[in-house]
């Protein structure tokens, strides 16, 4: 589709380039020729005018009007001069096309690049969400459809597929709300939206949300906070903290630590999210932020329920505050995280 569209885009570039250059062209030939027309005349003017005068000598002998023709400007000559011209405005056209041509190409090419990625990036999105979402729906289907061949289905069964049927909508509704935040986080917010807020509350209130969950595994949640103040949409970054913990108790081990910090550098606020867990493969490293991506099986929904989401979603986030988010890991020790935001010169308090 893109290459066909490429060259489309090509052949109109090449029809307005040619257009211009025609037109100059014409214009040209139209004035060079009426220059060359207007020499012809002048010349013969002179010479006639000085035939009549007796001013022109060949030999040191004076030529007079019978004897003339020869010496006026011959039109051959002129014709030929049109002839010459126009040769070379053809060449330049030429020259023109070809050159255009494969500027045309490559420059549409350059135009197009952006479209192809986002509508491939749109299809890919597509593909996996369908993906995604046919999974649970195929679950409840088979699950529906073992219990309808059953001939006398007892109670203990009835209650085994109303459980089973509520996981599968809770796994629905997690994709939803994953998707739903991702696509809220991508538009464009405005910037009179963010207001002053304190970073280390914000913090205090993601930790207690995942408490729970780190309890269950014993593990340990270390603050070091300073209070910073900063410019931002607090519900937005206590999303943001609420991915990041949530990911470091998903992979930490039992009885490991977690460490929050956040501080004030060079006008940024600095967070940073460290766990003692699997850590992630260098040959993740690249994709973690991508929608849909999942490391390898140890980091897989199918042990730890997710659907590979909520990085997304959480760079979505950091980029809408025009900010930065690091990771760095090894596998087996643990995984750090790492954002920068812009405090928008408030000063700590």
């Amino acid at each position: 589709m893109f290459k066909s569209a490429r060259i489309k885009l090509t052949a109109w570039y090449l029809l307005v380039i040619m257009l211009v250059s025609l037109t100059f062209s014409a214009i040209i030939f139209r004035d060079l020729s009426s220059e060359v027309e207007r020499f012809e005349r002048t010349q013969r003017f002179r010479i006639e005018r000085r035939l009549q005068e007796g001013q022109l000598y060949i030999n040191g002998q004076p030529i007079y009007p019978p004897s003339a023709p020869f010496l006026s400007v011959n039109s051959e000559l002129v014709d030929e001069t049109k002839k010459r011209i126009l040769f070379v405005l053809l060449v330049i056209n030429g020259g023109i096309l070809i050159l255009s041509g494969g500027l045309g190409y490559f420059l549409a090419g350059h135009t197009l690049k952006p479209i192809k990625e986002m509508v491939d990036e749109q299809n890919r999105f597509i593909s996996d969400a369908s993906h995604e979402l046919r999974t649970p729906l195929t679950s409840l289907k088979s699950a529906f459809e073992v219990y309808l061949r059953e001939k006398t289905p007892t109670l203990e069964e009835a209650q085994g597929l109303v459980s089973e049927s509520i996981t599968e909508v809770n796994k629905l509704q997690i994709l939803s709300d994953s998707l739903l935040s991702l696509a809220q986080f991508q538009k464009t917010h405005p910037k009179t939206a963010f207001k002053n807020m304190n970073l280390s509350e914000t913090i205090q209130m993601a930790v207690k949300k995942i408490k729970p969950l780190a309890d269950n595994k014993s593990i340990k949640m270390v603050e070091k906070l300073q209070k910073v103040n900063l410019l931002a949409d607090k519900y937005s970054l206590t999303d943001l903290l609420v991915i990041l913990l949530d990911n470091a108790v998903k992979y930490s081990r039992a009885n490991s630590t977690i460490t929050i910090t956040a501080k004030k550098t060079d006008g940024w606020a600095k967070i940073t999210v460290k766990d003692e867990g699997i850590g992630i493969p260098p040959s993740d490293m690249p994709h973690i932020f991508e929608r849909f991506y999942r490391a390898d099986s140890a980091r897989s929904k199918s042990d730890q329920g997710g659907y590979g989401l909520g990085l997304s979603i959480a760079k979505q986030i950091v980029d809408m505050h025009k900010g930065a988010i690091q990771v760095s890991s090894h596998e087996g020790k643990g995984t750090t995280f790492c954002i920068r935001i812009p405090t928008a010169n408030i000063p700590s308090e």
